[in-house]
């Protein structure tokens, strides 16, 4: 699946939302892994740095719970 981003607005706040979205939506159900830095680079086409910015900022707003050595999984609410 391929997003068409808007290179007016800071991408990573972009990426940030399509995943919010989906977590909201059920693609992403609580438990589940969400894509990793890699997966969403990949997915998205962008930089490893954004892709953890991401990440990071979806922890920091208690949606996601990272383990270690495991992944990155949706936090149950």
């Amino acid at each position: 699946m391929s997003i068409d981003l808007d290179r007016t607005r800071p991408i990573w706040r972009q990426v940030a939302a399509v995943i919010v979205e989906r977590i909201e939506g059920g693609t992403y159900p609580a438990g589940s892994r969400v894509p990793s830095v890699v997966e969403l680079s990949t997915e998205f086409g962008v930089a490893a740095s954004t892709a953890q910015k991401v990440l990071a900022h979806l922890k920091a707003e208690g949606l996601v719970r990272a383990e270690i050595g495991l992944g990155t999984f949706v936090a149950d609410r």
